[in-house]
């Protein structure tokens, strides 16, 4: 249940024991002088972004006992109505969390997946291997994983209507400021606010005018797809064409146009008798005028003629323009599906996490699992934080980029793979989805899961939750701080006996 007392007010910018004029917005400090701030507290850490990755680290911090505070520029946050899947990589936090069963409780499990040609012509269908990794494949609406999340964090530790417009960090500490002039100062910042991050571009911008940003980080994201996404109103599973809402397991749909369509569209049944609906259009094959291409957010003069388009498209449930009607306008989102993998996630006392530091596409459905799992590992690098320095700080976020930028790296290509697999219309990325859909052996493919599996970090201060399946699980970076205190233990309790004996 969340604490639902008043919040109390923001904690002003305290004063620092020597000039402000020493800050560095970069990081570090400017005077070799100026002696270490050496805590044997936790450190205190500001999270901007109030999605996933900031509420799934804030639950994380709650559970170690570590200070933090969430920060969303708007006053309400409106997660796209469409649907979500996560798999063993990151149900396996959620298990050790205790949030797992509510979460099923709003989930169908995915046990397969078909392809149909735009006509409706069965092309393929793939079967989840779930007794390789030992959870079900959960699908659901986004929404309902951001409800589960945002309720079970202390109100008064979350602050919306908070937009910020800088920072300025070094060695005492990071300072936050916000357009409604106020200033908080802690220990650590996260960006954890998405692919347009304010943080990191306050970061980059101030990293770049130092000759200290590599070049590939100034890069404009890629923009290969635009997508209107959706959740229909409850339907009855009464009538005929909607008999299978009422099954246990959710059916995925994967429609694929012919050669003069670049649209692929997909729907995904959901508890309530809800269909996810999604569909998918390859920029640099549709025509569509450039004003569509540049509004980012819903705007009916200029979308409503592809949903008109799209009417006639053909789904196991009749006509995608029933799918639509289907759904209130107001739960009918456009997104652009961007992707960038930028090299600088960590500077001084400043970390990105989630689509700041990564924008996967999501066409393998990683995105927000990758997210999470960022907040899992930096909880980790967080928690073995001790005593509280500049260096100690440095050392743990380094250490988290160090040992998540080669698992998205992987992901990030494979999501490209996937991509040209399920949305690509252009004569080579059919013939690949031809070849991989009908002649790659069902071998090959379970060999792919098993590896995409065995990544699971869980938290290092709690209990771990079992290994389930039969596949193999990478182990994770144990954690320094709880080595060390065994340690101790140990040679307190030698100790101990020894006194022991002597007597």
């Amino acid at each position: 249940m969340a604490d639902t007392t008043k919040p109390p007010p923001l904690s002003p910018f305290s004063p620092l024991p020597h000039p402000p004029t020493k800050l560095n917005p970069a990081g570090g400090y400017k005077s070799s002088d100026l002696p270490p701030l050496v805590k044997d507290e936790s450190p205190k850490v500001l999270i901007v972004g109030a999605g996933l990755a900031g509420l799934y680290l804030g639950l994380l911090l709650e559970t170690a006992g570590i200070p933090y505070e969430i920060f969303e520029r708007v006053a309400e946050i409106k997660p796209l109505g469409g649907v979500m899947a996560l798999s063993g990589n990151i149900l396996c936090s959620f298990e050790q969390m205790g949030i797992f069963d509510e979460l099923v409780r709003v989930s169908k499990p995915a046990y397969d997946a078909t392809y149909y040609s735009a006509e409706l012509k069965k092309t393929a269908h793939i079967c989840v291997q779930d007794e390789v990794t030992g959870y079900k494949r959960l699908l659901f609406a986004r929404p309902e994983l951001y409800n589960l999340l945002f309720n079970k964090i202390p109100t008064h530790k979350i602050h919306m209507s908070k937009k910020v417009l800088s920072f300025q960090q070094n060695h005492e500490g990071v300072m936050l400021r916000f357009s409604d002039n106020t200033t908080v100062h802690r220990d650590i910042l996260v960006g954890a606010d998405g692919a347009h991050s304010g943080v990191r571009k306050h970061l980059y911008k101030t990293l770049d005018e130092q000759g200290l940003l590599p070049k590939g980080d100034t890069k404009n994201m890629n923009k290969g797809y635009m997508s209107f996404v959706g959740t229909t109103l409850p339907l009855d599973p009464n009538e005929e064409r909607y008999k299978d809402l009422a099954a246990e397991g959710s059916r995925c749909s994967f429609h694929i146009g012919d050669n003069s369509m670049p649209f692929a569209w997909m729907t995904y049944t959901i508890p309530g008798n809800r269909i996810c609906w999604n569909v998918v259009i390859q920029l640099k094959l549709a025509d569509i005028d450039e004003e569509q291409f540049r509004q980012s957010d819903w705007a009916p003069e200029t979308n409503v003629k592809i949903l008109d388009q799209i009417r006639e498209f053909k789904t196991t449930y009749g006509p995608l323009g029933d799918i639509v009607d289907a759904t209130p306008r107001e739960r009918i989102s456009k997104v652009f599906f961007e992707d960038m993998l930028f090299e600088t996630w960590t500077h001084g006392r400043t970390v990105l996490i989630g689509d700041a530091a990564h924008k996967i596409l999501p066409s393998t459905g990683q995105g927000a699992v990758n997210a999470m799992i960022d907040s899992v590992v930096l909880a980790n690098c967080l928690y073995d934080i001790k005593p509280t320095s500049y260096e100690n700080i440095k050392a743990a976020l380094g250490d988290y980029r160090e040992q998540r930028f080669e698992n998205v790296k992987a992901q990030y290509a494979h999501s490209h793979r996937n991509a040209k697999l399920s949305y690509g219309h252009t004569l080579w990325e059919r013939i690949f989805r031809y070849m991989i859909l009908n002649w790659l052996p069902q071998s090959v493919m379970v060999k792919q899961i098993v590896k995409d599996s065995a990544y699971r970090p869980q938290s290092n201060f709690l209990p771990q939750a079992p290994q389930r399946g039969r596949g193999l699980v990478i182990s994770q970076k144990p954690s320094t701080r709880l080595q060390k205190e065994r340690e101790e233990e140990e040679k307190k309790a030698e100790r101990v006996t020894i006194s022991a004996v002597a007597l």
